[in-house]
């Protein structure tokens, strides 16, 4: 399969690009980016050319799938184009700038027979197969809670300045980090029907007009979920504060830390796993799952309408709880 890439100054572009770069079966065939310094360089380590219009791109290339990246607030106009041209892609979170327009690119891409992917890396992660295995039968998912901080916001200020501004981030720390965990909930009870029973947004760390922190409470039935995300932490990059608590009714399963997770019965016996727990080891297993169902033909792990709700569910959380203005 000929591969392209476009919006490659996204820092989530190697999580893409190193696993495809290994595939013998796949080949890079394009980067792009609007940011000629940004596209040159990935296209010298891809050893392909480089644009910095995605058009001209795939007019040239021709490619067989594509990996969107780049600013959350261009993503749509993006998928528009690959679903115009009916090109099979995998799209970065959030994917749209509003839940509104991710609805009608899905609906355009279903209508058109399209494979488009959202890259909600945790649906592949060891982590829920694991409880995916536990909870079979009549078990079920009541009670979850997610903990999950990432570094403090000013380390986009070099590598990706637009995340901090809402007209192109869409949203802030819980947006970009929380929302794997909403889809990961979502996932959870099966698709049944989510609603957001309240929120709590701050920027009080930063100052930003994106939030550094937000707590959220989804309601499922009788069932809630708890998480709380942002950019909070001041550690090196990739290293998280992170806790998740799940009850089901016969189960309890702790993730302890970023690579311990634990399943507890109600016999008090504890059966521990050495596994990922956060998104980052997820990206090449996401990255080889969804090139394999593109080329047999079935559908993604997670498409645009997925996509969009969970964009909804954040949408309806930031309504709950707007954030002060930035003076």
């Amino acid at each position: 399969m000929d591969i392209v890439f476009l919006g490659v100054r996204h820092w989530h572009t190697r999580l893409y690009l190193d696993p495809v770069l290994t595939m013998p079966d796949m080949r890079v065939v394009g980067v792009s980016d609007p940011d000629s310094e940004a596209a040159h360089a990935t296209g010298a380590k891809a050893k392909c050319r480089h644009w910095t219009d995605f058009r001209e791109m795939c007019a040239a290339t021709r490619p067989d799938f594509a990996f969107v990246l780049g600013r959350h607030s261009d993503m749509a106009e993006m998928a528009r184009f690959l679903i115009d041209s009916r090109i099979p892609f995998a799209i970065e979170k959030p994917a749209a700038a509003s839940s509104q327009e991710l609805v009608q690119l899905a609906d355009a891409a279903r209508e058109k027979g399209v494979f488009a992917s959202v890259a909600f890396v945790l649906r592949n992660s060891p982590m829920l197969t694991v409880m995916r295995e536990a909870l079979q039968g009549d078990d079920e998912v009541l009670y979850a809670s997610f903990q999950f901080i990432g570094g403090l916001a000013s380390r986009y200020e070099t590598n990706g300045p637009w995340m901090l501004k809402r007209a192109t981030a869409v949203g802030g720390g819980f947006l970009n980090l929380g929302i794997h965990f909403v889809d990961l909930y979502t996932a959870l009870v099966e698709g049944r029907p989510v609603t957001v029973e309240s929120a709590s947004m701050s920027n009080a760390l930063a100052g930003l007009d994106v939030e550094d922190h937000g707590s959220v409470v989804l309601r499922c039935g009788t069932g809630k979920c708890v998480i709380q995300s942002g950019y909070a932490f001041p550690a090196p990059n990739g290293i998280f504060d992170l806790h998740y608590s799940i009850r089901s009714r016969r189960r309890y399963f702790v993730a302890r830390d970023a690579q311990t997770f634990e399943i507890w019965d109600d016999d008090r016996n504890c059966d521990t796993r050495n596994i990922p727990t956060h998104n980052v080891p997820c990206y090449p297993i996401y990255t080889r799952d969804v090139l394999d169902r593109v080329r047999d033909g079935r559908p993604p792990i997670a498409d645009l309408h997925d996509g969009a709700r969970a964009l909804a569910l954040i949408e309806r959380a930031y309504a709950l709880s707007p954030l002060p203005a930035v003076t």
